[in-house]
Parts: C-alpha cells; structure tokens; sequence
C-alpha cells in the first residue's frame, strides 16, 4: 500500500543541502498522493482509540521508522512536569442557507465578526452580489422551542410564524473574496446567539458521507465561540484521558485561537516565502504564561496540542519573549522558523500545500516529514480532521541526518 510521494522537478543544484533548501520555499516540494479511502469521514469511537503515530528519535523519517500506538497511550509517552497547551476555541454553526429576493439560493459561510453583528462572510455563488443586496435566512430548525425569543409566541389558534434573519452586503473583500454582511437581528440579540436555529456546523469540504454529530466537531474543552472550523488535534482527548493525565501530574493549560480561513486555504504562490497568511484571533492569557514559565523553570516541556496552538503561542512570542497577547496574528510557519516557545507537537495529518503541512515540517524537516507521511499511508492512519494524530516529542525535534 505503499504510495509514492511527488516531487518537485526543479533543476539540479550544486549539493543536496541546497537541493532541499530551493524545495523547502517550493509550494511543490509539499505535495503527497493520498489513497482518497485514507480520508476520515467520521471520528474515532471512542475519540481517544484513534491510532497515534509517535516520532521517537531524532532520525526518525531517515534511518529509523515511527512507533505505532493508540491515542489513549498518550499519559505513558509523556513525562510528569510537562505541559499540554489547548485551543478552547468552540465552532460555531457557521454555515447559513438562504435566498436572494429573488429567490436565487445562497449559501453563506461566516468568517469572523468585523463589528456589532457584521460579519466578514463567503458568499456562494458571489460574483453576482452587488453592495446592497440582501439574503433572506430561514431556520434550519423549527419549533417553538427554536426561536420563541426571536418572535412573538403565537395563540394556539395562530399559525406557528417562520421567523427570518436578513442581511445586507456592505462591501468584498480583497483578502479572502468574500462579502462583508450586516445582519438585522432583534434589539439586545447578538447574530451567534441566533446561530443554533439559523445556521450549521461546518465541516470541510472533504468530509462529505460524515454521520457524525455536531458534538463530535467539538473538543471535550472547548468554551470560547468563534472558530468556523475545529482545533482537530484537540479532537481525540476524553475527560477521563485528560483525568488520567492530570494524575501523572502532566498538566493542561489554555489559549484561545478562532480557526479561520487562512488556517486550511492551500498555499498558492510558487515560493511558500511570499504567502500571506490570513489575520486570526487569538488570546494568549496572563496564567497560560505563567504556567509557561513555571513548567520551563521546572525542567518540563511545552507540548502544543495541534497547529493552531502553536500560532497562538508563537504568534504571542514575537516580541522575542512570550507574553499575555489578545489580538490578531498573521504568523506564518515555515522551515528555518526560529522556534521560541514550542518544545514538542500531537498533530493530525494535513492536506498537500497547506500551511500547517509547512508549520510541522518547521519542526522536523520537510523530507523527513513526507518520509513519515509515506509510513503512515503505507501502515493505514486515517488522514485530516477526523483522522489520527502523530506526536513529535521534543527529543526528537531536528531534521535528522
């Protein structure tokens, strides 16, 4: 079952370190064929029985295979003294269907919140939306229990109302070519507390005979809402697996990143050098850096759970050190990063010419990565959101030789 990954035909150099130097900056240098079966459709059950690949030497991906394990085996691969940091984003229902006036159907997808119930969106199809135009919502579920605090309570003798949510589009945007929309929601309503009947979770495009519930989209710890896609890392932890790892004294702390676009959007310039992320929100709280600093002072590693955790921590450490931060980051990660916070990675497996395939191999070296990916798809893991995960321990951080 082994599949061979592409390569880049570029033209010969004078040494194969400047060979893998010239493939690092190429978009190219990042592709992989993946069988499309090795696409998870829907989670592991229970989360924590998915596979996890562990990188366990620093030659690991050159001269030495992987070791291969369940997820639940996690308290017993880390040490005591070390610190999981998490994304407590929650994912909304940021997928809405609605109508132009027309009658033309719409569907919209939320990006982020820009002001008061306007909303940064991609709007399909879009081409055709002129500043102005209004959508037409309708919930996707109904009932009285749904939206009796969205309209008058009807008589028993009256016709159950089909409450509606418009919005207006104000202006495009260049970055991401979506719409800029302003929602018209009842006084002292936000849109996203009217999001549970209007809209629906988003799952990526290539998810597409998922039977999974919209709590299996969510992490055990998710809190802050804002993300229109999940921190898929974070996926495979159970209260009971966070418990166990508690009482060997492996301890969690949290940052909040709000996954946007930019996160799963390929790479599209030839040289991943010119690529400009997309702007997400992240927070970085006081007591985060605090456990931080205590767990280096002590002698224990930082160990980010999943990519977006590491933007979080790396995007609050551009000053040179890190500190509380609440704001936005464009920080894009890519092999010769000067690396300030992260000690070790639990990953999932990412898309061809995706930034966050980029991010890992930041932290192991490109080559060594695909040679990695290549055993994984050779061995059967499950790939992307709902696939398994691979742990990087920090002792074995490097390119390897």
């Amino acid at each position: 079952m082994k599949q061979k990954l592409v390569q880049a035909n570029l033209k010969d150099t004078s040494s194969p370190q400047e060979k893998d130097l010239e493939l690092d900056c190429s978009v190219a240098g990042y592709d992989y064929e993946l069988p499309p079966e090795l696409i998870a459709q829907n989670p592991a059950v229970p989360r924590d029985s998915s596979r996890l690949l562990v990188v366990n030497s620093p030659t690991t991906g050159t001269k030495t295979a992987s070791l291969h394990h369940i997820f639940h085996d996690l308290p017993t691969l880390l040490r005591s003294g070390d610190l999981l940091v998490m994304n407590n984003t929650k994912v909304i229902p940021a997928r809405l269907y609605g109508y132009k006036s027309t009658g033309a159907k719409i569907q919209v997808l939320l990006l982020e919140e820009r002001q008061h119930n306007c909303w940064l969106a991609l709007v399909k199809p879009g081409k055709s939306f002129k500043l102005g135009a209004k959508i037409i919502f309708e919930p996707r579920q109904l009932g009285i229990r749904d939206y009796k605090d969205f309209s008058p309570i009807p008589s028993p003798k009256s016709p159950v109302p089909s409450p509606k949510l418009t919005a207006t589009v104000l202006e495009t945007d260049a970055a991401t070519g979506g719409r800029l929309l302003q929602f018209d929601v009842p006084e002292g309503k936000t849109l996203v507390e009217l999001l549970e009947v209007f809209g629906e979770v988003p799952l990526p495009p290539y998810i597409t005979t998922s039977e999974a519930a919209d709590e299996q989209y969510q992490t055990v710890y998710a809190k802050q809402p804002g993300a229109i896609a999940a921190p898929t890392a974070g996926l495979h932890f159970t209260p009971e697996l966070l418990q166990k790892l508690g009482d060997r004294n492996i301890n969690q702390a949290f940052v909040t990143l709000h996954v946007g676009v930019g996160t799963f959007r390929p790479v599209e310039v030839e040289d991943v050098t010119t690529h400009q992320m997309h702007e997400e929100w992240i927070e970085v709280p006081a007591i985060t850096v605090e456990q931080i600093r205590a767990t280096k002072a002590a002698g224990g590693r930082i160990i980010a759970v999943g990519t977006t955790a590491v933007r979080a921590l790396e995007g609050a450490a551009q000053s040179g050190n890190l500190q509380p931060f609440c704001g936005k980051t464009d920080l894009f990660i890519y092999p010769g990063y000067q690396w300030r916070v992260v000690d070790g990675l639990i990953t999932n497996f990412h898309l061809p010419r995706s930034s966050l395939l980029m991010l890992v191999s930041a932290l192991i070296g490109r080559q060594r990565l695909l040679n990695i990916y290549n055993e994984a798809i050779a061995f059967g893991y499950r790939f992307y959101s709902f696939g398994d995960a691979m742990l990087i321990l920090p002792s074995d951080v490097g390119v390897g030789s």
